[in-house]
């Protein structure tokens, strides 16, 4: 063969591996998983990869979506925040995935947020948060606050008594706005402003031993007191672990945590936290058909009957499914479609409810107040009567009390209903 031959049977070979190559992309469907895998937040982060993971696979049992095999794509941000949008610009630009499952921490969803916007991609993010938000391109899968820590203040106030608030978190966005939020609140409900306490910590903080103290001495005025635990990732295993140590029981100053849940539990000697409580809208106790499937799905695919499963998880099953049914009745996963077509999108929780995508991008969700056993589980102790829907702007903030979030008839995220105007959002 002449070299011109074998020139252009060489190129001719090329062009058909390119071909195929992009063929075989093609055929799939890229499913972007961003969560952090280590840092300080692979703590709670890693699971929900491994549950994305799993939803992937069961869907591709199913046929898949569109009749297109799913094909997840997984990064690790780090927990480190800056990297969280290079990383999302990677998934969407670099990896062309459709959609992305992800971020953790309102700091991490914060950094993603322009990223989404300019390439106008989907992000489904799946754990509790601030509030005061809403994107076009986000879903918002977790808990606002009008979802976890209002119905938890309101159950401590009315349940158990409380009279005196410590409001303790991890120095960033989530904290800070849920305790802007919580504080307004607990004046509103005639709460003197002596009898509130807020503190904030760094991200890993260790030292717990001077702020467990101070949280002793604020609980013996006499008056029944609480923690509102905002601290998140692996700060959580010495702070616990520093009250057990000062003899802090549940009985005295009980704790409701938002961010600690049976995956945080499961590093912990729970012994001295029996008592002490959280707020979240899943449990891996709840006794339903649907949780019990689910559990057993969990634990087959990652082959550890003591591996447990968590609130954060049950949103991503949740917004998992919405999306795989919204682009079926799409016809396609172009993210205008699927935008179009999520809201109003119904299916089934593992608390044995339907949650339903609403116009502001946030889901109805049930709202569950468990009690720490001593075998790392959680006993629930109070539930809503029915399913609550998101609130993306809070009532008790004279800022965002005026604002609705409304995509589908508004297509504004934080429409002003007193100057019927539309701030941009």
């Amino acid at each position: 063969m002449t070299t011109l031959g074998k020139a252009l049977r060489g190129a001719g070979l090329a062009t058909l591996f390119m071909s195929t190559t992009a063929l075989a992309q093609d055929d799939t469907i890229k499913v972007g998983i961003l969560h952090s895998l280590s840092g300080t937040m692979a703590i709670s982060e890693t699971t929900l990869k491994d549950a994305m993971l799993m939803l992937i696979e069961e869907q591709n049992k199913k046929g898949g979506v569109n009749g297109k095999m799913l094909e997840p794509v997984v990064v690790d941000p780090a927990s480190d925040w800056p990297l969280f949008a290079e990383k999302a610009r990677e998934l969407i630009e670099g990896e062309e995935v459709d959609v992305v499952f992800g971020c953790w921490t309102s700091v991490s969803r914060k950094s993603v947020l322009p990223v989404f916007e300019e390439l106008n991609s989907i992000l489904f993010y799946p754990v509790q948060y601030e509030g005061e938000e809403s994107q076009r391109n986000v879903f918002y899968t977790g808990a606002a606050p009008n979802q976890q820590a209002i119905p938890a203040v309101d159950y401590l106030m009315n349940e158990e008594g409380v009279e005196r608030w410590v409001l303790a978190g991890t120095d960033y966005v989530y904290p800070r706005t849920t305790n802007k939020i919580l504080e307004a609140y607990l004046l509103a409900k005639g709460v003197a402003p002596e009898d509130i306490e807020i503190n904030y910590t760094p991200f890993g903080h260790s030292d717990w031993q001077t702020i467990v103290s101070d949280i002793k001495d604020f609980g013996s005025a006499g008056k029944k007191t609480a923690v509102v635990s905002t601290i998140n990732g692996d700060a959580n295993v010495p702070f616990y672990k520093e009250l057990g140590n000062q003899g802090i029981s549940a009985e005295d100053i009980p704790v409701v945590a938002f961010s600690v849940g049976e995956e945080e539990l499961s590093g912990l000697d729970t012994e001295p936290l029996v008592g002490h409580l959280a707020a979240w809208n899943y449990f891996m106790s709840v006794d339903t058909p649907e949780n019990d499937a689910f559990i057993d799905s969990w634990i087959e695919f990652i082959g550890d009957e003591n591996r447990v499963t968590n609130d954060p998880m049950e949103a991503h099953y949740i917004g998992f499914n919405m999306w795989v049914k919204a682009a079926e009745e799409a016809g396609t996963t172009d993210a205008d479609a699927v935008i179009a077509a999520l809201p109003g999108t119904e299916v089934p929780n593992l608390t044995g409810g339907i949650s339903v995508m609403l116009p502001n991008h946030h889901i109805t969700k049930p709202v569950l107040v468990g009690e720490i056993q001593d075998d790392g589980q959680f006993d629930v102790v109070w539930e809503t009567d029915g399913l609550v829907p998101g609130d993306a702007w809070s009532d008790f903030l004279p800022e965002s009390a005026p604002l609705k979030s409304d995509w589908v008839e508004l297509n504004c995220g934080n429409f002003n209903t007193e100057t019927e105007t539309c701030g941009g959002a």
